[in-house]
């Protein structure tokens, strides 16, 4: 084996065996010999955590956003490179974007040739400008690039099918504060706009036109932001339709190759959305439990059925083999595990000469919290209602929805919230419900 080829694949090497919270940075560090950026940044879907993985620049990494990750996206428009300049991280940078067969976007934030690479036009390797743009067509870009760049997304496309219990701890609590900080944000912009809003259109401002423009700019990013909640969500939730068809898809070459009939009973179209962790969780369990039917003599059919009966995702999987699937089994408890830290239950009945019948619960909510004791703030029991409304990231409006107030009445619990809690603001009584182990 050539010397030269120790690096590349020991890069390799550690690709196929990250973790997905270092596999960014692992694919920065195998990417620099051929091509180097100042950041990296990895946006996928199917990772409902966290669906960015960040290396570099911090003061690149800790800025950039969905949106902007959303806008670079649109450029490629089925081109394998897109290259150009765009925001990241609230910063116009040059940007390189590579797409994956997984649906996952790489962009490389100030690409340039890394030392000892020729970049074309050229005449001194490593030299470029910097914020200048390096010349790098799609046919330029480095192929071992786009090889170690394909060998990421698919890293993290299994890590995120297989679901293991820590995967699933994380996806639930990143995407729970990623939705209450949402709602936040958009809770106060959103009341800021609208007053602007009221206050333009006013018929006691003479100037016509500039309360016109000022009315359209105001109402674009009024549009702009709630666009921006409704793609958080997006992101976190995926409907029950969506991801059982994934699930049909996933299981498609088993049926084709293996000569067992397996059979989908269809959830309800209209049923509730699944926060992005369950449907995870759940294809993956489904999954497990056909490969450990097929592999049983005489099993000629297995059926799965979802259902959803508005705080729980119910599945059902049956076989008709001879009821020898055993409890003990290491897949069945590795299943039973990811059940677990979801706060799901999952029952087997065995039934000798007639197969196995196995029903998994998984809840679509995290579990409640204990509430803290009213009697430390001195709270009321509908103030303590409101409370835990505004601890979970909801609107004024949506409190009021839900607990039957006037938005009115919803404005006055709180500010008798923020004098007893000592607040002076919103977040700060969010944050004092959180420390008390309020969500």
């Amino acid at each position: 084996m050539p010397e030269s080829a120790g690096p590349l694949l020991e890069a390799i090497a550690q690709l196929s065996t990250a973790p997905l919270t270092e596999i960014a940075q692992r694919l920065h560090q195998a990417t620099r010999p051929y091509l180097d950026s100042t950041a990296m940044v990895i946006f996928t879907e199917d990772c409902t955590g966290r669906p960015q993985k960040k290396s570099g620049a911090e003061s690149v990494i800790s800025q950039v956003s969905i949106a902007e990750l959303d806008a670079v996206r649109s450029f490629l428009d089925g081109h394998e490179t897109w290259q150009g300049r765009a925001p990241i991280g609230g910063q116009e940078h040059p940007v390189l974007a590579l797409p994956s067969p997984t649906n996952a976007l790489l962009v490389l934030v100030d690409p340039r040739p890394a030392a000892g690479q020729d970049a074309p036009g050229q005449d001194a390797p490593g030299q470029d400008v910097p914020g200048q743009l390096a010349d790098l067509t799609g046919q330029d870009v480095p192929w071992l690039v786009r090889y170690l760049w394909n060998l990421a997304a698919e890293r993290i496309r299994e890590k995120v099918a297989d679901a293991p219990p820590s995967y699933l701890i994380e996806s639930r609590a990143a995407s729970a504060e990623r939705v209450r900080v949402t709602a936040e944000l958009v809770d106060r912009h959103s009341t800021t706009l609208e007053t602007l809003l009221a206050a333009l259109r006013s018929p006691a401002l003479a100037d016509d036109a500039a309360r016109k423009s000022a009315t359209d700019v105001a109402a674009k990013a009024l549009v702009e932001l709630r666009t921006l909640n409704d793609r958080t969500t997006e992101l976190v939730e995926e409907p029950v339709a969506t991801a059982f068809q994934r699930l049909r898809e996933d299981l498609r070459p088993l049926t084709h190759f293996s000569g067992i009939d397996v059979q989908f009973i269809e959830p309800p179209v209209n049923g509730r959305a699944l926060p992005g962790e369950v449907a995870h969780a759940a294809r993956a369990i489904v999954r497990g439990l056909v490969l450990a039917m097929v592999e049983q003599p005489e099993v000629r059919r297995i059926r799965t059925q979802w259902d959803c009966d508005g705080e729980n995702l119910l599945i059902n999987v049956r076989d008709d083999g001879m009821g020898n699937l055993s409890t003990d089994a290491p897949s069945i408890a590795r299943l039973a595990q990811r059940v677990e830290v979801l706060d799901g239950r999952m029952t087997m009945d065995l039934m000798q000469g007639w197969g196995a019948d196995i029903a998994v619960t998984l809840p679509l909510d995290p579990p409640g919290r204990k509430l803290p004791d009213a009697a430390a703030w001195d709270l009321g029991e509908r103030e303590l209602e409101v409370l835990q409304q505004l601890a979970a990231g909801q609107r004024n409006r949506t409190i009021a929805a839900k607990l039957h107030l006037s938005e009115n009445t919803v404005k006055f619990h709180l500010r008798n919230i923020y004098r007893k809690l000592g607040a002076t603001s919103r977040t700060e009584a969010i944050a004092m419900a959180h420390s008390s182990g309020l969500h």
